[in-house]
């Protein structure tokens, strides 16, 4: 690790593999060394690199960027990448249905691995992923930014010590808007490549119930497709699940949300107290009542992910860019370690199996 820096590579440089880039090129406990890109856009890495470069005031010469009189070198193939790479870890940015067969590439060349949610589109997949990771003695870090909200934080502390007692009731309300342009592309909404809006939309929801609650077993599910007909996945629906603990939870989504984003928030309902995380993102506790307890008012504004055309999760990635390189240092524990991700993923498998026809 050169000069105890932590070197990355990215495979994949769409709107999150940009944000990737700017978290690591900002970290001066990163370097980043290589990236890979096989669309035909991407022949001059300075047509997508710029964005991010002029962010931080560096300079592009040739189709590479030069940092710090470190150079980046681009692909535009997996395996000339991991052939080539002398990066540590390897971020992978790719679509849903491409994330388990490079993580485990990835890993089979002993790199540790940054995989971007979702984990993968099914259980039999994360398997075979952890199994990977067993092998090669590599870390998967799984993204999912959301567990750093504060309002998610300050929650979680409530359960951790056990101040909100038993909990009763979760209802979890995600209403986003995805229109025609996001769909504009070779994946997104395609069944077999997207998964879904549970894998692609509201997976970090599906994360943030089991991080505050632990696993949930799905019972019910219901999801339409009302006015996305040129997609081949659902665009509304309601799952019921039980905590291990016996609360009831109730989970609706819809990315038919008028115009713009509307709201993504947890309510939770339990023996000493309510607390409802919301705002467009989790950025805010929205309502409290909780015994002999007052959380401190937190609203986080424009700190979404914004990609222009929609509007993201929160932008956590300068903390789990951190929290990667503190595990490899030996001085942090991981935030979402693969078998919470593959537990993640079950969830979502089975709230899928479960849809009435």
């Amino acid at each position: 690790m050169e000069n105890n820096k932590i070197k990355f590579a990215i495979i994949g440089l769409g709107n999150i593999g940009m944000r990737h880039a700017e978290h690591i090129l900002k970290n001066s406990n990163a370097l980043l060394v290589d990236v890979c890109d096989n669309s035909s856009k991407f022949q001059d890495i300075s047509i997508r690199m710029q964005d991010v470069i002029h962010k931080i005031k560096d300079v592009i010469n040739d189709g590479k960027i030069e940092i710090q009189n470190k150079q980046i070198n681009f692909y535009n193939s997996i395996e000339e990448l991991l052939k080539h790479t002398t990066a540590d870890v390897i971020n992978v940015c790719t679509p849903n249905y491409l994330h388990a067969t490079h993580t485990i590439a990835a890993l089979n060349a002993g790199k540790h691995v940054v995989c971007e949610k979702p984990m993968s589109t099914s259980l039999v997949d994360a398997e075979a992923m952890i199994a990977a990771s067993q092998k090669n003695n590599k870390t998967i870090f799984v993204v999912k930014q959301n567990r750093y909200n504060p309002p998610v934080q300050q929650v979680k502390k409530l359960i951790t010590e056990n101040k909100l007692g038993k909990i009763l009731l979760v209802n979890i309300n995600c209403f986003w808007n995805r229109n025609e342009h996001y769909y504009n592309s070779n994946w997104r909404g395609d069944k077999m490549k997207d998964g879904g809006c549970l894998y692609t939309q509201f997976s970090h929801f599906v994360d943030i119930l089991y991080y505050l609650c632990g696993y949930s077993t799905p019972i019910y599910s219901l999801m339409q497709n009302n006015i996305h007909a040129y997609n081949t996945i659902e665009d509304n629906g309601i799952c019921s699940l039980q905590t291990a603990d016996g609360g009831l939870v109730n989970f609706n989504f819809s990315i038919c949300s008028y115009e713009k984003n509307m709201e993504g928030a947890i309510t939770i309902i339990a023996e000493n107290g309510t607390v409802k995380i919301g705002g467009q993102y989790l950025n805010t506790i929205e309502y409290q009542c909780i015994k002999d307890i007052l959380l401190p008012p937190i609203n986080i504004t424009a700190k979404n992910n914004d990609y222009g055309l929609y509007q993201g999760s929160m932008s956590n990635h300068d903390k789990m860019i951190d929290n990667v390189i503190n595990t490899l240092h030996g001085t942090d524990t991981i935030m979402t370690n693969a078998q919470e991700g593959r537990d993640v993923v079950k969830m979502i498998e089975e709230m899928y199996n479960l849809v009435i026809k």
